[in-house]
């Protein structure tokens, strides 16, 4: 896909994490890795809502910009921490949608296996430690998660998700914070009761068929 389309498409998905209230101000960063290896990504300080194509940024896995201009995002190194570990991955979303970044803010994980869907497409969804926003803390807090899963909570900051494409990548943002809306109502009624190991074999049994999607058990109990 040619650079002006990926761009587009980046914008595409900032927009809708604005206008679904995932970030607020200048939350949040997007990125998408491109064919030659370099990555496409938001500015540093710029509001989702509003951002155009010709502001977002190229740069190397080395940090080095090697296309347009200011300063890509803050959390940049977390990005190139989870392209250097999953080749699969090709796009990333960082975000602060309310009701899961309210359980990062409880240090919460959303590791129960609670909801079919979830387990999926997405396992488990475990909790980062904490580490400082925008410094190389972030990048360590996740390092040891970002093999196995792609949406991670992180510890009183958001959420992160990753995929093949910016689609993907949306979309996993989107589950993770449908999960954390409904397991918080769950929890007015007493809380969400999680399957049963043997209800979980079965949805692994038929997931590749119904689905399109195999359930790996070792990720998911180890």
């Amino acid at each position: 896909m040619e650079l002006t389309a990926q761009k587009q498409n980046l914008v595409k998905a900032c927009r809708k994490l604005a206008e679904r209230g995932f970030v607020a101000a200048t939350d949040g960063n997007v990125s998408l890795r491109l064919d030659d290896g370099t990555i496409l990504v938001t500015p540093s300080g710029r509001s989702k809502a509003d951002i155009d194509e010709d502001e977002l940024i190229v740069v190397g896995l080395d940090g080095r910009v090697v296309g347009g201009i200011g300063r890509p995002s803050t959390e940049f190194g977390m990005h190139t921490l989870i392209y250097r570990k999953r080749p699969d991955v090709r796009a990333i979303v960082h975000a602060h949608p309310v009701h899961a970044t309210a359980f990062a803010a409880a240090r919460l994980a959303l590791d129960k296996l609670i909801f079919p869907e979830v387990i999926v497409t997405l396992g488990r969804i475990p909790l980062a430690d904490y580490s400082t926003p925008s410094t190389a803390e972030v990048a360590a807090a996740i390092e040891p998660l970002v093999v196995d899963f792609d949406a991670i909570l992180l510890a009183n900051h958001g959420v992160v998700t990753c995929g093949p494409d910016l689609d993907d990548a949306y979309n996993k943002m989107e589950k993770v914070e449908h999960t954390a809306a409904v397991n918080f109502i769950a929890m007015q009624l007493g809380g969400a009761k999680e399957l049963t190991v043997d209800e979980v074999q079965r949805l692994a049994s038929v997931s590749e068929r119904s689905y399109g999607k195999k359930v790996d058990l070792n990720k998911i109990y180890r």
